[in-house]
């Protein structure tokens, strides 16, 4: 899935969740709440896509903190995420030293036998 598709959704879902009742709301919090204690106590450790590691990061810079210790990642994991990012952005491709495969056939046209 692309990103756009992943914000159109979220922006869909964020206009139905606007037009609905605050105790509506509390009840569908409180049932997410329950669900995730369930899934946390089966779960050793999730694994996160890119999306889901993209959505995570925005949506703690809008929570407040006192709201963290709900959220499913720790502040130091969003950390850890951002210097594994910047790092791979930063790294140079590993190559192997010498010429490359199209190097070697363009030297190979050039040589001659004599």
């Amino acid at each position: 899935m692309s990103l756009a598709y992943v914000l159109v959704c979220r922006l869909f879902e964020l206009v139905v969740l606007l037009g609905r009742g605050e105790r509506s709301k509390e009840l569908e919090i409180l049932v997410l709440r329950h669900e995730l204690s369930i899934l946390r106590r089966q779960v050793k450790r999730p694994q996160f896509t890119p999306h889901d590691r993209m959505f995570l990061a925005a949506v703690s810079r809008v929570l407040p903190h006192r709201s963290w210790h709900r959220f499913i990642v720790t502040p130091e994991t969003l950390l850890r995420w951002h210097r594994h990012l910047v790092a791979r952005h930063w790294t140079y491709p590993h190559r192997r030293p010498g010429m490359n495969e199209t190097a070697e056939a363009i030297a190979a046209l050039y040589v001659t036998d004599g």
